[in-house]
């Protein structure tokens, strides 16, 4: 990563504003130009592709473009970011989230923070996030795997989850809390988290090892190891079991590297 923590955090905060306040926006605007809830819905759907493709293209040689704690995790689940740079993250999404609801209400003249919004909290829910997070997670490490655009193939991910899942596709941890920030068209009721942020941890713990896995070709064991950051089981085993000739071992270097 080029840019500097200060900037790559900045622009995590800013990616998941200009995020959260188009959801929150055009939700507003579909709900005041449509009484049809399925027009709304498609417009919410349209501006939420829109904003994920040209945030990750503008600001994904930044930071990454997570704009999303669950994307995060999974990276550092990985081993391609570190604590410190997740410790910085976190909250730059939350309160970035934060910050685009309020965006969002202020330029409609629309008070907001009264967290009282839809009850989400179905049994469908819990199964929906977590669908919808495996897919998502799916997606973005497929596309890099594929050298495919990851812009856009999360914004149609997120495009067809709007309604393919029962919960809207959240798949966002940052998100979700920001939404209870409104009580207006894409709003949730905070007793609404607990069954979304499960799913959104199913999906996490889930699409992590099965990525591994499919798409990096890693043992079983090594797959599962991502989970708690391990390094590869198998290679250091197999080069620990390996044969060595004496001019192997002159080659050594005097000091273990560390990861």
């Amino acid at each position: 990563m080029g840019a500097s923590l200060s900037r790559a955090t900045f622009a995590e905060f800013l990616g998941t504003l200009y995020l959260v306040c188009t959801i929150i926006g055009s939700g507003i605007m579909g709900d005041t130009l449509s009484e049809d809830d399925g027009i709304a819905l498609l417009g919410n759907t349209l501006a939420t592709w829109g904003i994920l493709f040209v945030l990750i293209t503008v600001l994904g040689p930044v930071s990454g473009a997570h704009f999303n704690p669950v994307v995060s995790i999974a990276f550092f689940m990985k081993r391609e970011i570190d604590v410190r740079t997740l410790a910085f993250y976190l909250p730059a999404q939350f309160g970035g989230g934060i910050v685009g609801a309020y965006v969002a209400h202020a330029m409609f003249m629309i008070r907001n923070g009264e967290f009282d919004g839809k009850d989400r909290d179905t049994d469908g829910e819990f199964f929906s996030e977590a669908v919808a997070t495996l897919g998502l997670l799916m997606t973005i490490f497929g596309c890099i795997e594929a050298k495919a655009d990851v812009a856009m193939g999360v914004g149609l991910f997120i495009t067809a989850g709007y309604w393919f899942t029962s919960s809207t596709s959240f798949a966002n941890p940052a998100v979700t809390v920001a939404r209870s920030f409104t009580d207006t068209f894409a709003s949730i009721t905070p007793k609404s988290f607990q069954a979304y942020f499960l799913g959104q941890l199913v999906g996490l713990v889930v699409a992590v090892p099965l990525c591994e896995w499919m798409f990096k070709q890693q043992s079983p064991a090594n797959a599962l190891a991502a989970l708690v950051r391990r390094a590869q089981v198998d290679a250091v085993v197999a080069e620990d079991s390996a044969p060595r000739t004496d001019a192997a071992k002159d080659k050594e270097p005097l000091t273990t590297p560390t990861s």
